[in-house]
């Protein structure tokens, strides 16, 4: 399927003809050539955040608040798991893009068939879709909850990102990883406020994250396990490091600043990461600490809002400034990771099918296509919010569906010496990478069969 077609037999080489990756950005932030540890990490800081925040987006929020909800802190250990595959399988696709000055689209695309190339796009702009539903549905329910606008009038103020998105990119591709990472520390700021005064158990909460045999044993644990994984590991989040890698200025004949530039660009990686993986056990734990043992329905956004509000259900610290925090972390979730779904539709369509129109319409045709089908539903349904929420169950199946479209081709590449030269996958990380695809995809597809009811 992914034939090693227009190998260049260099690992270290420049785009030649082809387009650079999100070209008005790609190599737009200078470096410091001789500086500090430090200051050489605050250059390349930025890229990191912007993938976070595809692990914390609001599909993730009421799995992981349901898994705390329902097995306290047992499932924390599967939160942890999932982030130290984050890290490993960003770790690679920003090396990919650093390496070869192409991202992950864009390589496919050139080594496999027209036909072939279509085909993984379409799959590739329904995973992208599937991942903005979550994001849409999470903004617009927040704009409801904080200002009391009708839920369809949410979803089309969110069609406005791309307007701010196109602002951004002409102040600097800095500023936009500046207003993430700010949304981002809001999302924490929020919930690590609310996990302190939930007092939950802290040595039960530690002992959480060491695996225990009950995650498989118990069917409905394992459920909520692979929900918690298939979640988080997304398809569209390996284009976009692949591409926003590439924004550092660096060159690419320069062996030892190729190497830097991966060392650090890793080094942001794995930090930013690892805030994902806080938010995420927060997230978890604040199920545990204020929902576990109650009778409360946690199926949706709205029936979390109104819980942290209820003193029946969390007990005394329920208030009205709870619930208020929540919708504000929901938006910045929603908000911040409409930004970088709106960038990884562009990389994707620039890649796979090497679109030429002008940014200001390829970015608003990217969100119309992410919007079109939330939109349509919601009108369909007269701004329920329930039926609305229902899409998010589809939606991870679209996402399961995707996921070896992007893995199988990002652990190929990245083994392959002729495209990576000295940067290819060591063996153990190239054997790693293939026992964990082989295992997210039969579990992603034990996922869909739970889903439609075949096992």
């Amino acid at each position: 399927m992914f034939a090693t077609k227009g190998s260049t037999g260099s690992g270290i080489h420049s785009t030649g003809t082809d387009s650079k990756s999100l070209d008005e950005v790609n190599g737009s932030v200078r470096v410091p050539k001789n500086a500090s540890f430090w200051r050489t990490l605050v250059a390349y800081t930025g890229p990191g955040a912007l993938v976070a925040v595809g692990y914390m987006d609001p599909g993730n929020w009421i799995t992981s608040i349901a898994g705390g909800s329902q097995y306290k802190y047992a499932l924390l250990s599967v939160i942890l798991l999932s982030s130290l595959i984050a890290m490993l399988l960003q770790a690679m696709a920003a090396r990919l893009g650093i390496v070869t000055g192409k991202d992950l689209a864009q390589l496919t695309r050139e080594r496999t068939s027209k036909r072939m190339g279509i085909f993984l796009w379409v799959i590739t702009e329904l995973a992208i879709m599937a991942t903005d539903v979550a994001e849409i549905i999470g903004s617009g329910i927040a704009l409801k909850l904080l200002f009391g606008f009708p839920l369809i009038v949410g979803i089309l103020i969110t069609t406005a990102d791309v307007l701010i998105l196109l602002l951004l990119m002409k102040l600097g591709f800095r500023k936009i990883e500046a207003i993430v990472a700010t949304l981002v520390a809001v999302i924490l700021f929020v919930f690590l406020y609310e996990v302190i005064i939930s007092q939950p158990n802290v040595p039960e909460m530690l002992k959480g994250y060491v695996p225990t045999t009950k995650i498989v044993s118990n069917q409905s644990m394992l459920y909520l396990a692979l929900g918690i994984v298939g979640a988080t590991v997304m398809p569209h989040n390996l284009y976009l490091g692949s591409s926003i890698s590439q924004t550092r200025a660096v060159d690419r004949s320069d062996e030892k600043e190729v190497a830097k530039a991966v060392k650090f660009t890793t080094i942001d990686s794995n930090i930013q990461l690892s805030v994902a993986f806080v938010v995420n056990s927060l997230l978890l734990i604040l199920g545990a600490a204020l929902f576990f043992g109650t009778k409360g329905d946690l199926g949706r956004f709205v029936d979390l809002y109104n819980a942290l509000g209820d003193s029946k259900i969390v007990g005394s610290i329920a208030s009205p400034v709870l619930s208020m925090l929540f919708a504000v972390a929901l938006l910045s979730s929603g908000q911040s990771s409409t930004i970088t779904g709106t960038l990884s539709g562009q990389i994707i369509m620039e890649g796979f099918i090497r679109l030429k129109m002008p940014l200001w319409a390829q970015r608003l045709l990217t969100r119309l296509i992410s919007v079109a089908p939330v939109l349509a539903f919601a009108i369909y349904y007269h701004g329920n919010e329930a039926k609305i929420e229902s899409l998010l169950t589809f939606s991870q199946v679209f996402l399961s569906i995707a996921l070896p479209f992007a893995m199988i081709p990002l652990v190929k590449f990245t083994s392959d010496s002729k495209l990576m030269g000295n940067f290819k996958n060591r063996r153990w990380v190239e054997w790693t990478a293939w026992v964990i695809t082989a295992i997210l995809i039969v579990l992603n597809i034990y996922l869909i069969l739970q889903t439609i009811g075949l096992v």
